[in-house]
């Protein structure tokens, strides 16, 4: 019994072990934030911890505008933003080339940036022609509905950028 126990004390100070690498080794590029080298920043938006968003109503004409901003100290500019994908809350980076979302980019030509900055603009109605299944009536509980917007920005040297993917929160 005695030798039962002092192998089930060995094997699980083994197993401890195995598990007490440096982080270099536990943590690889699989769990790491995708963060860009230049990060992208969307002043005038609201955040609680998840994806920026702005909020629009549609009593006010749903209008919609998002300036995509970098650090000066970056040294580069915004050429432009390149595609701009739109849709349910469920989109990824992914879907920005691939599938039946790519052929429905919301713009159909790339929009100049200006200096570090860009700004895109459009209203509910407009994302409602090119997305017509995607909801956008706000719902009784919580009072709004969400719609999510991805971009794929272009710098001065040809480098491309994602983003976090920003909301914008329909009320009435």
């Amino acid at each position: 019994m005695k030798k039962i126990l002092l192998n089930l004390l060995l094997l699980a100070v083994v197993a401890g072990g195995s598990f007490s690498c440096k982080d270099d080794l536990v943590y690889s590029d699989l769990v790491r934030d995708n963060r860009p080298a230049i990060p992208v920043t969307f002043p005038g938006t609201t955040t609680y911890g998840f994806n920026p968003f702005i909020i629009s109503s549609l009593a006010a004409g749903g209008p919609i505008q998002f300036t995509l901003s970098i650090p000066a100290s970056s040294g580069r500019t915004i050429k432009e933003i390149t595609k701009v994908l739109g849709g349910g809350t469920g989109i990824t980076i992914g879907n920005l080339n691939s599938g039946t979302y790519a052929t429905t980019l919301l713009n159909s030509a790339p929009i100049a940036g200006s200096g570090t900055t860009a700004v895109f603009t459009t209203t509910i109605a407009d994302f409602k022609k090119k997305y017509p299944s995607v909801a956008t009536a706000p719902v009784a509980l919580p009072n709004y509905t969400e719609i999510q917007f991805l971009f794929l920005i272009t710098l001065d040297d040809g480098t491309q950028i994602i983003p976090e993917p920003v909301r914008v929160r329909i009320v009435n």
